[in-house]
């Protein structure tokens, strides 16, 4: 008999983000018979926690929900998780002796890059390590190519998209360093979201009135402070439709002022983090994402799955996914380009009907079997 794999898989949590949500559903798809898995979180917290398959061993190093504001009353326990944390990268030795006692893994693997410092000072030097990249670390000031040569100590780079794939060719400085990075897709569960689907939804929108959504944590990077603008403007001239945003964040509250400086409660809804985001895309017309940056928004796989015609700034990933362009619309990463194009959408129905039909015709470029294996690979 083969002996399982042991294998040490470290993330921050397992919140509403796109790359926890590709983690758990690559973790649900793994064998109990071939790994023996500790999956590390930084904090214990998060939506996907309940779906993580319960024979993967879960530890932590703080738990409770994140502490996203400045209160005073919220300062000691921020900052008593931040000292914690920091003194058990510094001194890793520490935490493989208290929190993973007596533990050796074959492979430890970063989910996120930024728990690659991490895994790179681990004191077991006899495992393979792995990191997955899942953005594009260019647009990212504080990656200096200095930095990013640093992920060249990993074995294998999992790596989600074309651009960030030629990123790192190009810092390579051997074919020793170029044979490490691998391209790989992330798996979605298609049956899974057309379920989902078809549950009922808590917001129904106006008859007659075009409904523009869009999903992801608020975070500044995804660029909703744009397309609230966008929207406003569109409302000035006359046009009228509704934008919806899915999803929570840290900007949050940046973005909740906004919604009340434009005027847009109206028009506009702030819908918070939900569990089952899919209702929202069936009930929408069109979905837009208005990123300023992205490594490779899987949120425009789940689009194309219900049919729904895309707007996408031109940021990693997205020529990749909608196929320069044949599957939606590709538009410069510039706010006055969102405003632009959510009028042409506006006033083209015929065209944009279109994009639904193309979609439809379509075989999306993975499965979820074939992506979880292109990762098992590298195991």
């Amino acid at each position: 008999m083969v002996a399982k794999k042991k294998i040490l898989i470290r993330i921050g949590s397992l919140r509403h983000g796109g790359a926890e949500k590709v983690l758990v559903t690559f973790l649900k798809n793994l064998s109990s018979d071939k790994y023996e898995i500790d999956l590390l979180l930084n904090l214990y917290s998060g939506k996907y926690l309940k779906d993580v398959p319960s024979w993967i061993n879960i530890y932590y190093l703080n738990k409770g929900e994140m502490i996203t504001t400045n209160r005073l009353q919220d300062i000691p326990q921020k900052a008593y998780r931040v000292i914690y944390q920091k003194i058990l990268k510094i001194f890793p030795k520490i935490l493989y002796k208290n929190i993973l006692p007596n533990k050796k893994y074959d492979i430890e693997f970063a989910a996120i890059h930024g728990i690659a410092d991490e895994i790179l000072n681990s004191p077991i030097k006899s495992s393979k390590k792995i990191v997955w990249i899942h953005n594009d670390l260019s647009n990212i000031p504080e990656y200096t190519e200095e930095r990013l040569k640093k992920f060249f100590g990993f074995d294998k780079i999992l790596v989600i998209s074309n651009k960030i794939n030629e990123l790192f060719l190009d810092l390579a400085d051997s074919e020793v360093e170029k044979q490490k990075i691998v391209r790989i897709y992330n798996p979605i569960d298609v049956d899974e979201i057309l379920t989902l689907a078809k549950e009922p939804c808590d917001l129904k929108k106006k008859e007659g009135v075009k409904t523009f959504v869009s999903i992801g944590t608020v975070f500044p990077q995804k660029g909703f402070d744009r397309l609230l603008r966008a929207h406003r403007r569109l409302l000035d001239e006359g046009f009228q439709h509704n934008v919806w945003i899915v999803g929570d964040g840290y900007d949050f509250p940046t973005i909740e002022n906004l919604f009340w400086e434009l005027k847009v409660e109206e028009t506009a809804k702030l819908i918070g983090f939900k569990e089952n985001p899919y209702p929202y895309f069936t009930q929408a017309d069109y979905y837009i994402l208005s990123s300023r940056y992205e490594g490779y928004p899987t949120v425009l796989f789940e689009a194309m799955v219900l049919a729904k015609p895309i707007i996408a700034t031109d940021v990693s990933g997205v020529r990749e996914i909608l196929n320069e362009g044949e599957l939606g619309y590709i538009i410069p990463n510039d706010e006055d380009e969102i405003y632009n194009s959510m009028k042409f959408f506006l006033e083209n129905n015929d065209f944009v009907e279109n994009y639904t039909i193309t979609i439809q015709s379509k075989s999306l470029p993975f499965t979820l079997k074939n992506a979880v294996e292109s990762i098992e690979q590298n195991f």
